[in-house]
C-alpha cells in the first residue's frame, strides 16, 4: 500500500482535526453517551444480535463510542482507526467510564502487525470503506480477523450515495472505483461552519466490489438491506421523519442512502 502512503497521512491529518471539533459537537453529544447513552442504531441492533459473551473488533472506530456501546451490549470489543487523536480520546473515555474496551491506532491495512486475535464479530460502520482504496486487502483483513462461522457486519452509505453532488442535485462522481478522489473540505459533518480546512482523499466502491471481495475471502452473505434514510443528519438537504430517521428532501424516498451487509466466514 506505499503508493498510497501520501493520501492515507493526509486522511489521518484531516480526521485529528475532526476529532477536536467533533468530541464538542452535540452531533456526537459526548455527556449523554458518559450518562449511559447508546450510540448504535436500531438497525445495526437488530442485525448483529445479541453479542453477550462474544469477542467484537470494530474496524475505523472514530473515538470509540460505538465500539463501548459494543462493550456495554455484553461483547469484548477491540476498536482500531487511523487517527492518534480519535483513539487518544477513546482511551480516555473508557478509562473515565471504567469500560474495558481495547483501542489501537493503526490503518486497517496494518493491523495484522498489531493485533494477534482472533474475533466473533467484526463491525464496521457509516463512512468507512470509502476512505480505503483497495476493497480485497479490507476483505483479507476481516477474514483474518474472523473466527470460522464467525460474521462479519457493516452498515455504510450506499454507493449511489456518493455519486451526487453536496446537495443531491446532480451526478457528480462516477459510480465505478476510478481512482482517487481528491478534494479540499472546509468544516465537518458535525459543524459545517467548523474553522478547520484539509485535503481529502476517498475512493467510490460499487457493490459489485464489495459483494465480490467479500465472496472472494470466504465470506458467506447472509443479509443484504438497503434504507432510503440515514440515521443521521451528516449531509447537506436532509429533513427528519417521524421516526427520526432522516432522508433527502423532495426525493420521496426514490433514493437509497444507506445498506446493510451481514456475513459468516466459512
Amino acid at each position: 500500500m506505499e503508493n498510497f502512503q501520501s493520501f492515507f497521512d493526509a486522511n489521518k491529518a484531516s480526521w485529528n482535526k475532526r476529532t477536536a471539533v467533533h468530541k464538542n459537537s452535540a452531533f456526537y453529544d459526548i455527556e449523554s453517551f458518559k450518562k449511559g447513552k447508546s450510540t448504535l442504531n436500531k438497525i445495526e441492533l437488530e442485525e448483529v444480535g445479541d453479542v453477550k459473551g462474544k469477542s467484537l473488533l470494530h474496524l475505523q472506530c472514530h473515538f470509540g463510542m460505538d465500539t463501548m456501546s459494543w462493550q456495554r451490549e455484553g461483547a469484548a470489543c477491540v476498536g482500531v482507526d487511523l487517527s492518534d487523536n480519535a483513539i487518544d480520546l477513546a482511551k480516555e473515555i473508557n478509562s473515565e467510564l471504567n469500560l474495558y474496551a481495547e483501542f489501537i491506532c493503526c490503518n486497517v491495512y496494518d493491523l495484522k502487525q498489531k493485533l494477534d486475535k482472533k474475533f466473533d464479530i467484526v463491525f464496521t460502520s457509516y463512512g468507512t470503506i470509502g476512505w480505503l482504496p483497495d476493497l480485497d486487502k479490507w476483505a483479507d483483513i476481516v477474514a483474518h480477523f474472523l473466527k470460522p462461522g464467525g460474521a462479519f457486519y457493516i452498515a455504510d452509505f450506499h454507493p449511489v450515495l456518493w455519486m451526487m453532488d453536496e446537495n443531491f442535485e446532480k451526478i457528480k462522481y462516477d459510480y465505478f472505483n476510478t481512482g482517487v478522489i481528491t478534494e479540499e473540505v472546509s468544516g465537518t459533518y458535525s459543524d459545517r461552519t467548523a474553522p478547520i480546512k484539509s485535503i481529502e482523499h476517498g475512493w467510490n466502491h460499487p457493490f459489485s466490489e464489495i459483494v465480490t471481495a467479500l465472496l472472494k475471502h470466504s465470506l458467506q452473505i447472509d443479509l443484504f438491506k438497503e434504507f432510503p434514510y440515514s440515521p443521521y443528519n451528516c449531509f447537506n438537504n436532509l429533513e427528519q421523519g417521524s421516526d427520526n430517521m432522516w432522508r433527502i428532501k423532495g426525493m420521496e424516498e426514490k433514493m437509497p442512502m444507506m445498506y446493510s451487509i451481514k456475513a459468516t466466514k466459512r
